[in-house]
């Protein structure tokens, strides 16, 4: 299995990253750069974690050259409309003191206000030609979120950020993803975002807990999270665990000396409850609008 993925415009993209979601700034820098030492290329981050600086920070102080670091970032739903996400453009690589980005995507598809999504997604289409973005996408859009996208622009999104994880495999996205050449990315890729406050109201189950994964564990010598990584890989999936832990964050990584079988990669398959643990999509959430980003 390739540690890269290649997305619809040739562009490579390590398929393993390191996640940012809910590490608190102070945490930040030194968990991109442990991630950089490890042997990380791509950070994942968003302009709605408040950590762009952080990551930045980290990266510089890997030493690397930024052209070896793959950066990802979002754009939030209060950026959103054509000048504002232009906008939002220059506030991301202020904070992450980059030139370029190599992965933007907008963070929401925002259902209540989608001509903003659309314009939003326009800004994205001039900075990829600009030369300002290798690569544009989206998060957390369903398959009629993407059918619109793309009967109202010109540019096949290389990526679609959904959650996804053993006991949420969403395979209607999957399928979407897969028809029109997006790479599907799992946030979440080894349920670890389970405190949600009630979304859903079902249950917290833990995926790390579960009989069927700790079994294929123990077949390979690995742990559930490393087992469930490998998942995601060989199903073609990128996949950003998140974690400000260095030796969590070595481990998560150390998922390319074992080989899952297809009757193993099939029964974490039939783990999947259809509840998912974060917001829905198609929820409009009018207070999400409100947050301001800050200037660079």
């Amino acid at each position: 299995m390739d540690m890269e993925l290649t997305l619809n415009n040739g562009v490579t993209m390590p398929a393993l990253g390191l996640g940012v979601f809910q590490s608190a700034p102070e945490q930040t820098t030194a968990a991109v750069e442990a991630a950089l030492a490890t042997g990380y290329r791509h950070i994942d981050t968003a302009a709605a974690y408040g950590n762009e600086r952080e990551v930045g920070e980290g990266i510089r102080r890997s030493g690397l050259d930024r052209a070896e670091v793959f950066i990802e970032t979002k754009v939030w739903v209060s950026d959103y409309g054509y000048d504002q996400t232009l906008h939002a453009w220059d506030k991301a690589t202020g904070k992450l003191g980059v030139d370029y980005v190599d992965l933007l995507i907008l963070h929401q598809p925002a259902p209540d206000r989608f001509e903003k999504t659309i314009a939003a997604y326009k800004a994205l289409e001039t900075l990829l030609a600009d030369g300002r973005v290798r690569a544009i996408g989206v998060s957390n859009f369903m398959p009629h979120h993407l059918t619109q996208l793309l009967d109202s622009t010109g540019v096949v999104p290389a990526v679609n950020q959904i959650e996804l994880h053993p006991y949420f495999t969403q395979p209607d996205v999957q399928a979407a993803d897969a028809e029109h050449g997006v790479i599907t990315q799992a946030w979440s890729p080894i349920g670890g975002i389970t405190f949600y406050p009630g979304w859903g109201g079902q249950e917290r189950r833990n995926v790390m807990q579960d009989p069927a994964i700790a079994t294929i564990a123990r077949t390979h010598g690995k742990s559930p999270a490393q087992v469930m990584l490998r998942w995601h890989l060989q199903q073609g999936r990128s996949a950003i665990p998140k974690s400000t832990n260095p030796a969590r964050i070595a481990e998560n990584f150390d998922v390319f000396d074992f080989e899952l079988s297809a009757a193993e990669l099939a029964a974490i398959d039939a783990l999947d409850t259809g509840n998912r643990s974060g917001p829905d999509p198609d929820e409009a959430r009018e207070e999400r609008f409100s947050m301001v980003i800050p200037e660079a």
